[in-house]
Order: structure tokens, then C-alpha cells, then sequence
């Protein structure tokens, strides 16, 4: 069993804990949850231990003084997430619910999440964002790539709103394993196809449209293999970065051949919308 170390940190509301979970995430935390003032970050023990230093000075850097890091296995973290996980409704059209909640109402799109470590569940603003995108883009018959699938929950809504296949690639050895089990939950073998590595995994390949909810950085470098996937007309959904980064991200698209076709903001995450011009 995989141990984790939990990160609890006082913070003053909503936007503080998302702006810290932005500078986290750019160490390996798996998944953040924010309760009765504490912002709550886990990751793997060895993980932390590569960059404990690091974590540290980024809290001491923002004035964070209330801080714990405490041990817990796995097992444990996903039975008190399973407890204390709510259904999620998106736009009145979509729901994201663990197996054990009611099935959506007739005419309402639903994926069924099994909560585990891996990030994805749906209630994270960046998250929302995405299944909101969704809506948007024309994916009837189209195939696609998800480029950081976590729990596979983006993938297997767009399978489920018409999207004939779509390619689930993530890094993270538990996220696949959790993609792949909520893939069986949903009945959705074989239009959505888990892959466990990172872009090159799909070199060479052509889709439809993309999705990809990760950080800016990782972002702005793949803008080009996006670009090289994607033919005149291609869709580009990208979140996972904060308000304040739109620009940058913006730029980068543009660089790579990329028009910008809508972006939209919610508690200071934003999330970009393009097509591919050339």
C-alpha cells in the first residue's frame, strides 16, 4: 500500500487556497480538497521527500505559517474521499457521481467516478471548466485525445456526448489504473483507450479535437505536438491554470497556429478554447 503524507494548510478562503494549490501543483501533490478553512494537498511519501525543501520554502515564501504534514495510507484517504464525495452537476446537462449515488435524471449525460488519488473528480474549478467545454465543442463521430486523463472523467463524458473514440494518456501509474477501472464502470471499453505515459505516447497520431487539463507549463510545451495532431479545424480545450496565466497560454496557442475561439474564468482559474487556423 502506497503512503501518502497529507498537507494541511490554514488559508483565509477560497481564492487563497487555489492559488496555493496552483503553486503545489507544480510538485508532484496528486489531488488537493479544501474544508472548514484548511487547504489539504496529498502526495506519495517519497515523492515529498525529493522536495520537501522546496514545498517548505514555497509556504514560507507566501507567509503560510499554520502548516502539518501527516502520514496516511491510501486506503484510508479514499475511504474518507469516497465518505465525503458529492455528485456534481454541470450546466444542468451533465453529472459526474461515484457509483454508489443515483443515476442522472433522463436527459441528463453522466460518467461514474470512483474515487481515488487520482485528480479528476469533477469538483475542482478546472475541472468544471473542461466538462463545461465540452458542451461546446462539436464531438459527434470525432476522435479525440485527453492529455492528462487522471480519474478518465473528461474522456468518458465526450465518449458519452458523442465523440466516437478518445485517447486517455496520463503520467501517473495510479491515475491509469484508476482511468481504467472507471472506464469499466462507465461501459465504455473500447472508445476510450488508456495509455499510461506522456505525449509521446501518441506521436504520430491525428484527432479531432483535444482536451488537456494540466499545468501551464506543460502546456505551452506541448502546444506544437498539439498543433502537429491536429489538421485545419481541430479543436483545442486546454485548463488547469490560473487566471492570470490566460495570456501566456493564449500566446503560445497563437504561436503553434492556433486561434482563440472562447475563454471562460471561474474562482480564478480559467480555462481556453482554440482552432487550429494552418
Amino acid at each position: 500500500m502506497t503512503t501518502y503524507t497529507e498537507l494541511s494548510v490554514a488559508v483565509s478562503g477560497d481564492e487563497e487556497a487555489e492559488i496555493l494549490t496552483a503553486y503545489l501543483a507544480d510538485y508532484p501533490f496528486e489531488s488537493f480538497r479544501t474544508e472548514q478553512g484548511m487547504l489539504r494537498a496529498y502526495i506519495p511519501q517519497e515523492a515529498l521527500a525529493d522536495c520537501m525543501t522546496e514545498v517548505e520554502a514555497l509556504l514560507d515564501r507566501r507567509g503560510i505559517a499554520r502548516r502539518r504534514f501527516v502520514s496516511i495510507g491510501s486506503e484510508d484517504w479514499n475511504a474518507a474521499w469516497e465518505r465525503s464525495f458529492t455528485p456534481v452537476e454541470v450546466a444542468g446537462r451533465l453529472l459526474i457521481r461515484a457509483p454508489h449515488h443515483a443515476p442522472a435524471p433522463a436527459g441528463v449525460t453522466e460518467a461514474v467516478i470512483a474515487p481515488r488519488m487520482a485528480f479528476g473528480t469533477g469538483h475542482h474549478e478546472t475541472t468544471r471548466l473542461m466538462a463545461e467545454g465540452l458542451l461546446e465543442l462539436p464531438l459527434a463521430g470525432r476522435r479525440g485525445l485527453d492529455l492528462g486523463s487522471g480519474t478518465g472523467v473528461l474522456a468518458i463524458l465526450a465518449v458519452r456526448l458523442g465523440a466516437s473514440s478518445v485517447d486517455a494518456v496520463d503520467t501517473d501509474d495510479r491515475a491509469d489504473a484508476n482511468c481504467r477501472e472507471n472506464i469499466a464502470l462507465n461501459g465504455v471499453e473500447g472508445r476510450v483507450r488508456p495509455l499510461h505515459g506522456d505525449i509521446r505516447r501518441v506521436a504520430g497520431e491525428r484527432y479531432d479535437f483535444i482536451l488537456s487539463n494540466i499545468c501551464r507549463n506543460v502546456l505551452t510545451a506541448a502546444m506544437p505536438s498539439f498543433a502537429a495532431m491536429l489538421p485545419a479545424g481541430g479543436d483545442l480545450l486546454l485548463s488547469g491554470f490560473l487566471e492570470e496565466d490566460l495570456p501566456v497560454v493564449a500566446a503560445a496557442a497563437r504561436a503553434a497556429g492556433f486561434g482563440i475561439a472562447g475563454e471562460s474564468v471561474r474562482e480564478g482559474w480559467a480555462a481556453l478554447r482554440c482552432r487550429r487556423e494552418r
